[in-house]
């Protein structure tokens, strides 16, 4: 326990410690000077006298043991032990961004590990704890769009979200333009100074309330920059499917990314399309976006310093207190 005391101590005054000699020779002193006195013996019948100066005796070297302790105590109060305790202030403008993820059947295909839509989920959560001031939010999309998490700045809500997301909460399919379009809606209104859209999907549109043509004229209108992300290999993929008796079994199926589509879109609003092959690529993809899209950040560190001397101070004074005491009650010397 005060091994562990001292490892979040600091002194504002360490070279009072240099006072630490003074205690060696204090009791060296002490030593010589009782070394130099000259013995007597008091001669008395009364063995309880006897016993009474026997105790005494022994208990008057606990007058320098106190002093010593005392000097010690003062030391330490003198060097000012303190408790550090730094906080920051993060502040600056930031950006607005909305995470749309196609979580349409095909994202169970495992070319990335353990699949597509769990990398992506990883990646997701990531890059949320990147983004200290901005405000995030999440939309979901597969045949249907829903927004899953509007923008906050709430980082434990926002992971939690991604984490939950399960495949076959939306109808299936793909419909690209209706989540841009819901994630265009979520940031129109916007004052950031900068707004934008990162679209992940591992297919081609198969239609929607509206096109993604539509949706991406809408982030252009609105000055949203969408960066579009196509996840899966090139020509197939395994990918888990029930057969006719109900169990689980691997196909091969093909991967069809419109990447014409995908750069079509990140191009016009001032964007870029990155293609995801698998994991490590996925992760690259969200650090070089990261890097693009810089918030300005202010960072002040505030130092708080709390003192610790004072039950130093207070067992030093309480030390001499008691060796006065001692010294002009029970040890007193009569002429």
């Amino acid at each position: 326990m005060l091994y562990n005391w001292f490892q979040h101590i600091t002194f504002a005054h360490p070279w009072f410690f240099a006072l630490f000699l003074l205690v060696p020779i204090m009791i060296w002193w002490y030593l010589k000077k009782s070394a130099g006195q000259e013995a007597t013996m008091l001669v008395s019948t009364l063995t309880n006298e006897k016993g009474s100066s026997s105790w005494k005796n022994m208990l008057s070297h606990s007058l320098i043991t106190f002093r010593c302790l005392a000097v010690v105590c003062l030391i330490i109060a003198l060097a000012r032990p303190q408790t550090r305790n730094d906080e920051e202030l993060k502040t600056g403008q930031g950006i607005d961004i909305i995470l749309c993820i196609d979580v349409s059947g095909s994202m169970f295909a495992q070319d990335l590990l353990p699949n597509r839509l769990e990398a992506a989920k990883k990646v997701a959560a990531d890059f949320v704890d990147s983004r200290v001031t901005d405000r995030v939010g999440v939309v979901i999309f597969s045949g249907e769009s829903f927004t899953l998490v509007p923008l906050t700045t709430d980082k434990d809500v926002l992971k939690a979200s991604i984490y939950n997301i399960q495949l076959g909460a939306l109808e299936d399919g793909t419909a690209i333009g209706d989540g841009l379009g819901i994630s265009v809606a979520r940031l129109k209104d916007s004052k950031t100074r900068s707004k934008v859209i990162i679209l992940l999907t591992d297919g081609e549109d198969q239609g929607g309330r509206i096109s993604p043509l539509e949706g991406k004229d809408l982030a252009k209108t609105y000055g949203i920059r969408v960066y579009t992300i196509g996840v899966g290999t090139d020509g197939y993929a395994p990918v888990p499917i029930p057969d006719e008796s109900g169990h689980i079994v691997t196909r091969q199926q093909k991967v069809n990314i419109d990447e014409p589509l995908l750069r079509l879109i990140a191009d016009q609003t001032g964007g870029l399309y990155f293609r995801a092959r698998d994991n490590e690529s996925l992760k690259g993809v969200y650090s070089e976006i990261d890097q693009l899209e810089k918030s300005k950040v202010e960072v002040t560190t505030f130092r708080r310093y709390t003192e610790r001397f004072h039950p130093f101070a207070i067992a030093a004074a309480a030390l001499l207190l008691l060796e006065m005491a001692l010294r002009y009650t029970l040890f007193r010397k009569f002429p």
